[in-house]
């Protein structure tokens, strides 16, 4: 049977445009993770690899507006958005550099024996080493930043691990495309072209994950998805690591004094979060919990008006616009739900940006509302309306793990007065970033950043942003008693390579 092709499709008329490749067989997953597998000596040298980094960094820089063009042909998402999302990525790659150049991330610690210690210590050296081989499962809407060379691929990288990335099937030209960049970048440092693998296909995902070469995993998606790929990655006969993000709803709690003090800025921030790329980022706020009466009245008044002056947008592709026009219209259809700007379908190819809104008090036990809880992937929001605090505390009591946790307070409130550090203890259990008058969406490349939090947002609790990253691709080895001569460089007394450590107690950098 033949493979089946690989089409490029334009979202904006759900049209084919080119082919681009065909979808990888078993045997050809095999031979790209065996090609990965026999070049990972070749990112030994932390030298060798962050200049690699570099230098692809360089080359995706070079290569811009080529793929700036051909990533807003398969998504639509506009050559502003995707230039800002592709400097991002190069970002990612030369602060993964630093960060190897540095070494910090290689833990070192050395304890000399003491023989006085109860019990004895003997000598011990620790640092951490490469996983091996890391699928990588590219995240539909960020084509940059979660995809080929996105920040699970730098990070993986930056650790000492080749990497076999699935191609997404929303933007396969792009994904071919990028790809050639990184390998010619290995090429430049001696490194295999092998180093970065491309697979397209379904079956291909899968067979990814049960390779007996893939040492680990990082996947951003849907919640479907992501669960299947988890549970195949724990039920291989040696289990490996799946950090996978998800699915989040992304809640934010607006107080009564908040809503009273600065009711049209929280609205016109809300709805620029909401629909910012269509509302196609994995931080949108799903759920807002805002009181009811006057205050909250005017709160989705300013909401109101800015929503609908929000013009429909294109969808990352026709199956997540069906979805997502299913999606809105089942739950609107419940009960006591309001659609004060109704979401749906703007045009044949379009979607229109709208809210949900609905008593927090039917939110606030299982049931047929339990619908409102669920991530909804496009521009739309639920606000849950509550009328006291008891009844917020409720509904925040009922939600799962989410990446981020939004709380919006007055000035009093920010300053220690009410019940501001109450509200942040109930949402710091359900989220791994909480904010305080801010808005979800926008997630800072920074050494402090993390992206993830409790089931179902993430399957583990490592960030996929930010220098910390990194942690997820390595594992701790403890050599004890090894003779001097046979030690690794990294934990030799002498330090030659110059790397932070803690040498019997003491920091040293």
């Amino acid at each position: 049977m033949a493979a089946a092709p690989v089409w490029s499709v334009d979202p904006r008329t759900g049209k084919q445009r080119e082919q681009v490749a065909v979808e990888a067989t078993a045997q050809e997953v095999d031979a790209a993770v065996r090609a990965a597998h026999a070049a990972r000596g070749s990112l030994a040298d932390r030298a060798v690899r962050s200049a690699f980094l570099r230098s692809a960094a360089a080359g995706l820089d070079a290569a811009k507006n080529q793929l700036v063009e051909a990533a807003d042909a398969e998504t639509a998402l506009g050559p502003v958005r995707l230039t800002g999302e592709l400097a991002r990525t190069t970002y990612q790659l030369r602060a993964f550099a630093d960060i190897v150049d540095e070494g910090a991330f290689l833990d070192v610690i050395i304890n000399h024996p003491d023989d006085t210690a109860t019990p004895p210590i003997p000598d011990l050296r620790r640092y951490k080493v490469p996983l091996g081989v890391v699928a990588v499962y590219s995240a539909s809407n960020f084509p940059f930043a979660f995809s080929v060379a996105g920040g699970d691929t730098a990070s993986a990288l930056g650790a000492g691990n080749p990497v076999v990335v699935k191609a997404h099937p929303d933007h396969p030209a792009l994904s071919e495309l990028v790809a050639k960049v990184l390998r010619r970048a290995a090429a430049e440092h001696g490194i295999p072209e092998g180093v970065l693998g491309l697979v397209h296909g379904f079956e291909a995902g899968v067979e990814l994950i049960k390779h007996p070469l893939v040492a680990a995993a990082g996947f951003t998606g849907s919640v479907r998805g992501g669960r299947a790929l988890f549970d195949a990655a724990a039920a291989r006969p040696v289990p490996i690591p799946f950090h996978g993000e998800l699915g989040s709803l992304n809640p934010v709690v607006i107080t009564e004094a908040a809503a009273a003090e600065r009711a049209e800025a929280i609205g016109t921030g809300l709805a620029g979060s909401m629909t910012l790329g269509v509302g196609q980022f994995c931080v949108k706020p799903g759920l807002v919990l805002a009181p009811a009466g006057a205050a909250g009245d005017q709160l989705l008044k300013s909401l109101t008006d800015a929503v609908s002056n929000t013009e429909a947008g294109v969808l990352l592709d026709h199956r997540m616009r069906d979805n997502f026009v299913a999606g809105v219209a089942e739950r609107a259809g419940l009960d006591g739900v309001e659609s004060p700007v109704t979401p749906g379908a703007g045009g044949e190819h379009t979607v229109s940006a709208g809210f949900l809104t609905v008593p927090a008090s039917r939110l606030a036990a299982e049931g047929s509302y339990d619908l409102l809880l669920e991530e909804c992937f496009g521009p739309v929001t639920v606000v849950a309306r509550y009328e006291d605090e008891n009844e917020a505390t409720a509904v925040l009591s009922r939600l799962p793990g989410n990446l981020t946790a939004t709380v919006h307070l007055s000035t009093e409130e920010a300053a220690g007065e009410g019940r501001g550090a109450e509200i942040l203890a109930e949402l710091t259990p359900l989220a791994g970033r909480v904010l305080v008058n801010g808005w979800p969406t926008g997630v800072a490349v920074a050494p402090a950043q993390h992206h993830g939090g409790p089931y179902p947002a993430t399957t583990s609790t490592s960030t996929s942003v930010g220098g910390t990253a990194i942690e997820r691709w390595l594992r701790p080895v403890v050599y004890q008693n090894a003779p001097e001569a046979l030690l690794p460089a990294e934990l030799k007394d002498d330090n030659p390579l110059g790397l932070p450590r803690r040498y019997d107690g003491r920091l040293e950098r």
